[in-house]
């Protein structure tokens, strides 16, 4: 897989989108590829932590219009890549047992500020941007944009940056909420790395008890989000981490965490 790169260091995995001649434009071959991917990675119980960045100048500026405008004229039905390929995708991603970080090295728009969106954490280079570019190609919402963008910014401001579709500079970015911090390009991997192996490190198995509490929140009664929290507590305080970490707390040492 040329197209996408996958490594693994330390239980940190990192996938970095590889078209830098596209701006990481996503082709067909590359969603296939970021597609089993995911997948994988959610099965691989060494991984900790996942980094998702892209190659050269962009991070992601979304659906490959090239290849998109050659299935058109062919009489394709090129927009059941939403179903094929963007729905799991994000799925997926926005849903691994482990915290999951986006490196945003340079615009992020369309699908790519979707995949971006769905993960946990967004650290972006003080030269990337974000542009949720749907309306200017006469398009509706993909790749969950109608789901996280709201959640991140709140309804007025998604109903705004989505109709509007101007750019986002990522000094707006973090004013708003979209991104976590903004960092110097040549200090961005490093930073994500270092967020990365930091929560490598930590309670996974509670991390992702607190992905799946929030998830199931937003669209929750206050009783059944209450009862979920107590299911996931029950689960979480037969854990090994948490009687090890209970027993160092008491001694008053720091507590290492196994993900079990």
């Amino acid at each position: 897989m040329t197209d996408l790169l996958l490594e693994r260091a330390g239980g940190v995995a990192t996938l970095t989108l590889n078209r830098p001649e596209s701006m990481n434009s996503l082709s067909l071959a590359l969603k296939e590829h970021l597609l089993d991917a995911v997948a994988e990675l959610r099965a691989d119980t060494t991984v900790r932590a996942v980094v998702l960045t892209g190659s050269g100048r962009g991070f992601c500026v979304g659906q490959d219009l090239r290849e998109h405008v050659a299935a058109l004229d062919a009489g394709g039905a090129p927009l059941d890549t939403v179903t094929r390929h963007y729905n799991p995708i994000v799925t997926t991603l926005a849903t691994l047992p482990v915290p999951v970080i986006a490196a945003v090295n340079g615009m992020a728009a369309g699908a790519g500020a979707g995949l971006a969106f769905a993960c946990d954490f967004r650290l972006a280079s003080s030269s990337a941007g974000f542009l949720i570019a749907f309306a200017n190609v006469g398009l509706s919402l993909d790749s969950g944009v109608s789901w996280t963008l709201p959640r991140l910014v709140g309804f007025a401001r998604a109903t705004s940056l989505s109709l509007l579709a101007e750019p986002i500079s990522a000094e707006s970015a973090l004013q708003m909420g979209l991104v976590s911090a903004v960092v110097e390009p040549d200090r961005l991997l490093p930073a994500a790395h270092e967020l990365a192996e930091r929560l490598a490190a930590g309670p996974t198995r509670a991390y992702a008890a607190i992905k799946e509490s929030i998830a199931f929140a937003a669209n929750a009664t206050l009783a059944d989000a209450l009862a979920k929290e107590a299911d996931l507590q029950r689960d979480m305080g037969a854990t090994a981490d948490h009687r090890n970490a209970t027993a160092a707390f008491v001694a008053k040492q720091k507590p290492v965490f196994e993900g079990r």
